[in-house]
């Protein structure tokens, strides 16, 4: 019998978790070790900052739906990863041993590259994580009954921009909502080359809808942007140009801020050779395995992916929730053919496919391969797009408290898209 552990228990923690079990049947052991006694649908965090939502409503409490399934669950975060010894050590001390380790921990959030970044000690909102967005929602109200100019964006080196771009729009809509929109000047500040970039070269003509969505809504832009500081009443920018030097200096009036930080891999991982690069990501190869260490695998927010292309303003490539999907598939089907005693076969497709909510609309961003050239460009732009996005949530939390691994919602798009979730010849079986 073997022991798998899962190091996360997040998007990609939780399918992995339920797959595996699905896969593998009773004959092994499956330990999942979160941050915490809940599964937060991290997709809703910006619908929870405004408080179109309500956190109980994106929230699953853990130890039950896993227990039902004859998974254990340890909610303590892990203090180190040490894969010599196949042992994750938790912080309060425990020793779990492990046959396979399957990381998808997500990322550590690295506010403390900006001054005044961040809402512990700093001076912006994020929507990276349940409580973030909670605070988030005090913070709004209490902007509510003082409304004042608000600056939204991304920092240098993030990798993910579509919440940032979903937040702006949303606070948008919520303020011409509340006849409040006319008091609010809104900046967008973002570390790409140019609006809808997405940190993947663009899709399509992201950038000309994008450009249009935010003049639509009289929402201010500074690209090429490198945050410098941060204060309760002040942002500072500075505009690069196209070699990476100073182009102009801002320095933008915030009553209230939201920026998504950049990401380095969590604490655990970070500093551990052979495992991860310098920023603690974990190095991989196209079965989702590292190659020192080959019975651990990861997927999701805490991958090694370089960037797309090189940019002035340090930018990262993201990783989609149908991405994190695909990955996990394949790290399924390869822990079976390891113990099985095959050699590993499924591959990851990485493409990116993006749902984003628009505030009063929406857009869905495919790209097939996430690198360009691609196979596949779609941008859609509707209202069906928001109530893709609330139908794939109420999914997914079904799964987290039911286990079903049958992903209806999921095969039905990839066949509208034309696509297989795998690489390979077992994949399209």
């Amino acid at each position: 019998m073997a022991h798998i552990v899962v190091l996360g228990a997040g998007l990609g923690g939780i399918a992995a978790a339920y797959d595996l079990r699905a896969a593998l049947g009773t004959d092994h052991r499956i330990t999942v070790v979160g941050d915490g006694p809940f599964f937060n649908f991290t997709p809703s965090n910006p619908w929870i900052a405004v408080g179109w939502r309500k956190p109980e409503q994106i929230r699953v409490a853990l130890e039950g739906p896993l227990g039902k399934h004859d998974i254990a669950f340890k909610p303590v975060p892990a203090q180190s990863v040490q894969p010599g010894d196949k042992r994750l050590v938790l912080v309060d001390g425990q020793v779990i041993d492990y046959d396979y380790l399957v990381i998808t921990s997500g990322p550590r959030l690295a506010f403390d590259e900006v001054a005044g970044l961040g809402p512990d000690g700093g001076f912006t909102q994020s929507v990276c994580t349940g409580p973030h967005a909670e605070h988030a929602w005090e913070a709004y109200q209490a902007f509510l009954n003082h409304p004042g100019p608000v600056v939204v964006g991304a920092v240098q080196g993030a990798s993910c921009y579509g919440p940032a771009y979903e937040f702006a729009m949303i606070v948008d809509a919520d303020l011409r909502r509340r006849k409040l929109r006319d008091l609010v000047p809104m900046t967008f500040v973002t570390a790409e080359p140019y609006i809808g970039h997405m940190g993947l070269g663009g899709i399509g003509d992201s950038k000309g809808m994008l450009e249009a969505a935010l003049r639509q809504r009289d929402i201010r832009w500074i690209t090429n942007a490198k945050v410098t500081s941060i204060d309760a009443h002040m942002v500072k920018v500075d505009e690069m140009d196209d070699q990476g030097h100073v182009h102009r200096s801002h320095e933008l009036p915030q009553a209230y801020a939201m920026f998504i930080p950049a990401f380095t891999g969590v604490p655990a991982l970070r500093g551990v050779e052979g495992l991860t690069n310098p920023r603690g990501f974990v190095v991989i190869d196209k079965h989702q395995r590292n190659p020192t260490f080959p019975e651990v695998f990861a997927a999701g927010v805490c991958v090694a992916i370089p960037p797309v292309e090189a940019t002035p303003v340090p930018t990262g490539a993201p990783k989609t929730g149908f991405m994190i999907e695909s990955m996990v598939g394949a790290i399924v089907a390869n822990i079976k053919s390891a113990l099985d005693g095959r050699p590993p076969e499924a591959e990851a497709t990485w493409n990116a496919v993006c749902l984003a909510d628009m505030g009063d609309t929406g857009a869905a961003f495919v790209a097939l391969p996430q690198i360009p050239p691609r196979n596949v460009v779609w941008i859609k732009e509707g209202k069906w797009v928001r109530l893709a996005k609330a139908a794939f949530e109420k999914y997914f939390l079904n799964k987290v408290r039911t286990g079903n691994t049958h992903p209806v919602i999921e095969t039905y798009v990839l066949k509208l898209l034309g696509i297989h979730p795998l690489k390979g010849e077992r994949a399209a079986k």
